[in-house]
């Protein structure tokens, strides 16, 4: 009988063995990456904002603006097994009046285990295909994370801009990574037909077509054991001026935060993928090592106890 039961042992521990290797080189390769079905909305927020209402032809100072943004990932791989492809919007509401101000539709193509942006698969912003994406986007290297800088693109000036790493704090008690980057004055746009008056060139000077010029400090705090932002600051100024740099006017400024509801939910998220990963990387592997082990140990002695004591009943 402990001949069948030391090759049983001798059989699950092989199982378990053969399981070290199948976990690190293809089942954490699919764990430990972008995910590609993936659904994401958070609210940003900031009060004793300013901007210009061009509906009213008026500046709106002390009310509370916000940012709601959505990301959807494509679940069909139209990028192949390495890309995944994520939908996002960006919508900014007066919300003292409950009118949305502006909005924004982008497309970005990710790499699966490097979370670097690649241009395919229909990525745009705002309609515009010709953009060339680089550097990282919504999310940082997954389970990779280090104290360095990266660069970051930023949609709106629609290039990548450093990211620098800025020190290590506490978001909602989840330790992280703290990286800053300053997007420099861009021209983004233009304005037709605004009232010189508003930039200071007198109240005969008419109507004038002004360049809209964009800057901002973001702040972003990163769970490094997943790579997933949990908090962002925005701090956004808009300025529009004439070509030849007449006249200027303060269209918009915003500081803009994470609400709190959504930084606890981010972070929860952040835990429980931060566990799948342990355990897919070292909890499951190291189990599975010492199971296996074991067992082809036990077994091995099982068998070499039942063999000597069929040797003894055949000398007696």
């Amino acid at each position: 009988m402990r001949r069948p039961a030391a090759l049983g042992l001798v059989g699950v521990g092989v199982f378990f063995l053969a399981l070290v290797p199948l976990l690190r080189f293809y089942v954490q390769d699919q764990v430990v990456a972008v995910p590609r079905n993936f659904y994401q909305a958070t609210r940003l927020e900031a009060r004793d904002a300013s901007y210009f209402d061009t509906a009213e032809l008026e500046m709106r100072t002390d009310v509370t603006l916000s940012a709601r943004s959505t990301v959807l990932g494509d679940v069909r791989p139209v990028g192949g097994a390495d890309v995944v492809v994520w939908d996002a919007s960006t919508a900014v509401y007066d919300d003292d009046r409950d009118r949305q101000l502006e909005a924004l539709d982008y497309r970005i193509a990710v790499n699966r285990r490097t979370s670097e942006l690649v241009s395919c698969c229909g990525a745009h912003v705002a309609g515009d295909m010709g953009v060339r994406f680089a550097g990282y986007g919504l999310v940082l290297p997954p389970a990779d994370v280090r104290k360095r800088d990266y660069q970051v693109f930023d949609v709106i000036t629609r290039r990548p801009w450093p990211a620098r790493f800025g020190g290590e704090e506490r978001v909602q008690g989840l330790r992280t990574y703290r990286f800053v980057q300053e997007v420099g004055l861009t021209k983004v746009g233009e304005l037709k037909a605004l009232p010189g008056r508003f930039l200071g060139l007198g109240p005969r000077s008419g109507n004038v077509d002004v360049d809209r010029y964009y800057a901002a400090r973001n702040t972003v705090w990163v769970d490094p054991r997943t790579g997933t932002p949990v908090k962002h600051e925005q701090v956004v100024q808009t300025t529009v001026r004439m070509p030849d740099g007449r006249g200027g006017l303060t269209a918009s400024a915003a500081r803009l935060v994470t609400v709190p509801a959504d930084q606890k939910r981010l972070v929860a998220r952040a835990d429980r993928n931060a566990l799948v990963i342990a355990a897919v990387r070292t909890y499951v592997p190291v189990g599975a090592l010492s199971a296996g082990l074991l067992l082809v140990l036990t077994g091995g002695v099982v068998g070499l106890v039942g063999e000597r004591t069929a040797r003894r009943v055949r000398d007696t």
